[in-house]
C-alpha cells in the first residue's frame, strides 16, 4: 500500500518495515509526527480473529462513514464477502473511541481495516493466502478516490475515475491536471457548462495524470496578470483559466497557481527566491545543501513549524545571504527535532560536534523529543563535507555505503531513513 500509494503521487508515511511489536503508546508515538490535520489519514491493517468471516471496518466518531463504506465496498469487489462498517464507542466513557488507535490518533481520520478472520471455518483463510495484494490495493483505490486522486491500476493501465472538486478548481485546471480535454470532462459528466461546484464528484475519462506541475506565486506590487505571465513563459489566459479569476485585476499577498512544465520556477519579482517542489527522498538538509543555503533559511522562509516534508509540498528556496543567515554569524539557527533525529545525525547535519549543541541547549542527556527547537551554535556553518548521490537501478544501502566508505547507520541517520528502500532517482545525503 504504501509503495502505491508513492506511485500514485500521494504523500505517504509507512511506521515501521520490520516485524516489531509495540506496545500501545509506542505505536501512537510513531503515528502523531505525521499527524497534523483532520485532513491526513490513518490507516491500521489488520487481520481478524473470533469465529467470524469477511471484512470489516471500524471508523471514528469524529467522521461519517464514506471512506469507510468505500474501503468496504472495494474490498467486496474483489471478492471478499464483508461484514459491516462500524464505529465503536468506550463503554467507560461513550464520547470516545473504543480503540486507541483511532481515539488516540486525532484529528486524523483514522480507520481500522479487518480483513479477514484467520480463525474462519469458511474461505478466509484461503482467500488471505491468495488476495490479500487485492485487498491492499482496493484501500488504496477506495482513499485515492475519497482524496480526489487520479487512480491508475497497477502496471499503468488508466480506468475513467472520479475527482472532487476544490476549491479554486476549473473544468480547465482539471483538465490540465489529468491531460484530457475540458470537452471529455464534460461529456463523461453531461455537463452542459463549464460551471462546476465544490464537493462535485467528476468522472474523469482514463488518461494518465499531466506531468505538468504548477508552482504558486505571491503576487507583488507592481505586478500584474501580463508581468507574471511574461515571466513565467506562459499566457495571461492560462493563469486566468488555471485561478478561475473573471478579471484581469489582482491584488497584493494573492496566491496565484502558474502552469509550469518543471518542478522550479524563479520569482518573476525577485532574483533571488526560488519555488521548490519536494520530491520522493528530500530532506530540509539536501534542499538546503543543493541551494547552497541552511534548513533554518528555509524553515523561516516559509514559516514552517516542523522538519517533516511531504511529497508535492512547495518551498521557498532563499538564495541572498541575509535570508539564509550564512553570512551572519551573531545569530544563532534553529532546528526542530523530527521522528528519527538524534544529537549525531542533527550534528552531521550542521557540521558542528553533540557537544556543541548539547552546550548551546543546556542538555543534560542525550535524549530528544519530536517538536523539541533546538538552538544550534553560530559556529554551525554548515561546513561538513557531505556529498549528494542519486540511487541509480540496482543500488542498495550497503553498495552505497561501501563505495563512499561509510556504514550504512550512518546513511540511515543523516537522511532520517524509516526503511532500507531506496527509489531510483532519490537523494541521498553521503557523510
Amino acid at each position: 500500500m504504501y509503495n502505491r500509494f508513492k506511485e500514485l503521487g500521494i504523500p505517504t508515511f509507512i511506521t515501521r518495515t520490520t516485524d516489531t511489536t509495540l506496545n500501545p503508546t509506542d505505536r501512537i508515538n510513531t503515528i502523531k509526527p505525521y499527524v497534523a490535520s483532520s485532513d491526513d489519514i490513518v490507516i491500521s491493517n489488520h487481520l481478524n480473529a473470533g469465529g467470524g468471516d469477511g471484512a470489516e471496518v471500524v471508523y471514528a466518531l469524529r467522521n461519517d462513514d464514506t471512506l469507510a463504506k468505500s474501503i468496504l465496498d472495494n474490498i467486496e469487489a474483489t471478492g471478499q464477502n464483508i461484514r459491516k462498517w462500524y464505529q465503536r464507542k468506550l463503554p467507560s466513557n461513550s464520547s470516545k473511541d473504543y480503540y486507541y488507535i483511532i481515539r488516540n490518533t486525532s484529528p486524523a481520520e483514522s480507520v481500522l481495516v479487518e480483513y479477514a478472520f484467520l480463525d474462519s471455518t469458511k474461505d478466509d483463510r484461503n482467500q488471505i493466502k491468495n488476495d490479500w495484494e487485492k485487498w491492499a490495493e482496493a484501500v488504496v483505490k477506495a482513499v485515492a478516490e475519497y482524496k480526489g486522486y487520479n487512480y491508475v491500476a497497477p502496471g499503468g493501465n488508466t480506468v475513467n475515475d472520479t475527482y472532487t472538486v476544490q476549491k479554486g478548481d476549473s473544468l480547465w485546471s482539471i483538465a490540465k491536471r489529468f491531460n484530457v480535454g475540458v470537452d471529455e470532462i464534460k461529456s463523461a459528466n453531461n455537463l452542459t457548462s463549464n460551471l462546476i461546484n465544490v464537493g462535485q464528484k467528476l468522472v474523469i475519462p482514463g488518461a494518465a495524470p499531466s506531468d505538468q506541475t504548477n508552482v504558486t506565486y505571491v503576487v507583488q506590487k507592481g505586478d500584474s496578470l501580463w508581468s507574471i505571465a511574461n515571466a513565467n513563459n506562459t499566457t495571461v489566459d492560462e493563469i486566468a483559466n488555471l485561478n478561475d479569476l473573471d478579471t484581469n485585476t489582482i491584488y497584493v499577498g494573492q496566491i496565484l497557481q502558474i502552469p509550469n512544465s518543471g518542478d522550479l520556477q524563479e520569482n518573476p519579482s525577485s532574483t533571488s527566491d526560488t519555488v521548490y517542489v519536494v520530491k520522493s527522498g528530500d530532506t530540509l538538509y539536501s534542499i538546503a545543501l543543493r541551494y547552497d543555503t541552511t534548513p533554518n533559511a528555509i524553515i523561516n522562509k516559509n514559516n514552517l513549524t516542523s522538519s517533516v516534508l511531504t511529497i508535492g509540498q512547495q518551498l521557498i528556496i532563499p538564495a541572498d545571504p541575509e535570508s539564509t543567515g550564512k553570512d551572519d554569524m551573531t545569530t544563532n539557527n534553529t532546528y526542530v527535532v523530527q521522528n528519527g533525529d538524534s544529537l549525531y545525525s542533527i550534528s552531521r547535519m550542521y557540521g558542528i560536534s553533540v557537544d556543541d549543541i548539547k552546550n548551546a541547549n543546556n542538555l543534560t542527556s542525550n535524549i530528544l523529543t519530536i517538536g523539541q527547537v533546538l538552538t544550534i551554535p553560530t559556529n554551525a556553518t554548515n561546513s561538513n563535507t557531505s556529498n549528494l548521490y542519486v540511487v541509480q537501478k540496482g543500488d542498495s544501502l550497503w553498495s552505497i555505503a561501501n563505495r563512499f566508505g561509510v556504514s550504512i547507520n550512518q546513511i540511515r541517520m543523516i537522511n532520517n531513513l524509516n526503511s532500507d528502500i531506496l527509489n531510483i532517482g532519490q537523494t541521498l545525503i553521503i557523510p
